[in-house]
């Protein structure tokens, strides 16, 4: 498949790359894609990042003005917590994007992958009252685990920052009210396994509300069970098979345009 004329004015930049840093660029340009095939992204906008291995906080993020499917590892912007580009680029960054991004990054040390989207579903969901509701048996994996952020206007003031990591804490998935949904991990593979998951949840609780049928509760009590059994963090079980999963979204994604490896 022919590069698009954005995608392929960069070139590549493996070889100038640490070997961990190369692995980043690709598994973030491949999220990137994957984002795209779903349906999950917002034009040219929304983010992911993902930190680069080592002691800076450095980070990649995407290409202002690039559609997902134009990102490609070398196309990626390296930047560090204040918002610097750490090497030459001709791509800007979003500046809302990087007050989102920056806040996880500057706060959580075991966060290295930080995804936010504005679907439809997540968007839906996090304008309604009791956000997240544990309707059924994935959405009760949630259940005590979600974080919630009011909305304080377009996310353009640096200021916003510590009040996002506050509302945020040690939970790895959150609802930015009237906005839309975030999810963060130690990998690219255990972040988009609960993005996915939560993705999956707000769409199924607006069939369950536009049926009109009120759905069968579910006790606290087993809310709870199976909160316990689903915490990733403490499921070697549940590791694997997020590893599992991105293993064959990376397949899909080299079946269907391998150029995101660029």
């Amino acid at each position: 498949m022919p590069l698009s004329k954005a995608t392929a004015a960069q070139p590549s930049v493996k070889r100038n790359c640490p070997p961990e840093e190369w692995h980043a660029r690709v598994d973030l340009a491949c999220a990137y894609r994957v984002f795209h095939h779903l349906g999950w992204h917002n034009l040219i906008y929304n983010h992911i990042t993902l930190r680069i291995p080592g002691p800076e906080r450095n980070f990649l993020i995407n290409p202002f003005g690039l559609l997902y499917e134009e990102v490609t590892a070398s196309n990626l912007v390296k930047v560090d917590l204040e918002g610097n580009k750490i090497d030459a680029s001709s791509h800007d960054i979003a500046q809302a994007g990087y007050v989102v991004h920056s806040s996880v990054h500057r706060y959580r040390e075991d966060v290295m992958c930080v995804m936010h989207t504005h679907t439809n579903a997540g968007v839906a969901v996090a304008c309604q009252p009791g956000g997240l509701l544990p309707l059924d048996i994935q959405s009760s994996i949630f259940a005590g685990k979600i974080a919630y952020h009011d909305l304080e206007g377009v996310t353009l003031e640096t200021s916003e920052s510590d009040r996002i990591a506050r509302d945020l804490g040690d939970s790895n998935t959150m609802i930015l009210r009237n906005h839309g949904l975030l999810a963060c991990g130690p990998t690219v593979a255990e972040t988009f396994h609960e993005l996915h998951l939560l993705e999956k949840c707000c769409q199924v609780q607006l069939a369950i509300q536009s049926s009109g049928v009120p759905p069968i509760p579910i006790p606290p009590e087993v809310q709870r069970k199976i909160a316990a059994q689903s915490d990733m963090r403490n499921s070697p079980r549940l590791k694997k098979n997020a590893k599992l999963q991105w293993a064959a979204m990376r397949r899909r994604m080299d079946a269907l345009d391998p150029t995101y490896a660029n």
